[in-house]
């Protein structure tokens, strides 16, 4: 196995101007980088890059936590998070919370142990006192879809509200009012906030908010079916379905067409995320649009402008939702 001592007898340079040449320093000229280079191709020599990242203090790494690997919401965040940070030249290093206060800790502790450059979180069970805590550390912590007022300027972060509000708002403008609604568990401030704002949008239209007519599901394609089950056996009258996330959307879909429901005619449902497979759906999903992949693309280019110092970087915090429409929710006839 080749040495550095050997590409730099080869290339007739010194140790220091190889290392400098390993670590990218823009001090050594081009000839001679590609001196180095050569020997280095030559020999087969491929540096340590354990023993690179302690003398830089740089590990090119950065640590993703998201509560599940599983569904399409997350693969797109994760997509467009690793695909601004390879283009930079950075790897991820990725491990999953379960939206389990202890196991989202737990891979926290993994992801600066392995000296992680930075880590972009998806937590929805550790509080926020512990977010604040954890930030005073030596690691740079940036939140995904959560929004704390005390690191603001490292969250990046929906208007969950308004997508919510919109999403109601769409069926009540088709002119449907008695509205049911698939909520996502009430612990998870995406899912409390899309609550309120189909409260709000109900307020506005002088509409009271009736329990009855809702369920809170687990942001699942099974949590979606269960639900508009017991909504249907309740016996109560809705002509429209309100849900906090597409795959319930997509859950509630099936049950109803199951069920001898043809959909719109007989109930309109709206989702939330604007997933991939919305689009596919029959009918096809009308939706909130959650730019997910481009929060994710907007979070590893805060990382870059803040721990890699990349200039000419613009970042954008905060997103707001817009309406699909499509066919699964048409005027009330």
């Amino acid at each position: 196995m080749a040495t550095i001592y050997q590409v730099s007898e080869l290339a007739g340079v010194s140790l220091a101007t190889v290392s400098r040449v390993m670590n990218k320093n823009t001090k050594v000229s081009d000839k001679t980088t590609k001196k180095v280079l050569d020997a280095m191709q030559t020999l087969g020599y491929k540096p340590n890059s354990i023993a690179q990242s302690l003398a830089s203090n740089c590990t090119n790494s950065v640590g993703i936590l998201v509560s599940e690997l599983h569904g399409p919401f997350f693969a797109q965040m994760m997509a467009g998070i690793e695909s601004e940070l390879r283009a930079a030249g950075k790897h991820v290093i990725i491990t999953t919370g379960h939206s389990e206060e202890d196991k989202e800790k737990e891979g926290i502790d993994f992801l600066i142990s392995r000296r992680c450059d930075a880590i972009i979180l998806h937590v929805e069970a550790v509080t926020d006192e512990y977010l604040i805590s954890l930030s005073r550390g030596t690691t740079p912590v940036y939140l995904m879809s959560r929004y704390v007022e005390e690191l603001k300027e490292h969250c990046i972060s929906l208007d969950n509200k308004l997508g919510g509000y919109l999403a109601t708002k769409s069926v009540l403008e088709q002119g449907h009012t008695e509205i049911a609604y698939i909520a996502g568990p009430q612990f998870k401030a995406d899912a409390a906030n899309r609550l309120a704002g189909h409260k709000q949008a109900l307020e506005e239209a002088n509409i009271t908010f009736d329990p009855s007519l809702y369920f809170e599901g687990d942001f699942n394609e099974t949590g979606g079916s269960s639900a508009l089950e017991h909504l249907i056996n309740s016996k109560l009258n809705f002509t429209a379905l309100v849900c906090a996330n597409d795959e319930m959307a997509s859950g509630a879909m099936k049950y109803a067409r199951e069920h001898g429901y043809h959909l719109p005619n007989d109930l309109s449902i709206v989702g939330f995320d604007n997933v991939i497979f919305a689009n596919y759906l029959y009918p096809t999903l009308t939706t909130i649009d959650n730019p997910v992949a481009k929060m994710g693309e907007m979070a590893a280019k805060l990382v870059l402008k803040d721990v890699y110092q990349t200039k000419n970087i613009k970042i954008n915090r905060f997103f707001e939702p817009t309406l699909m429409q499509r066919d699964s929710s048409a005027p009330l006839k």
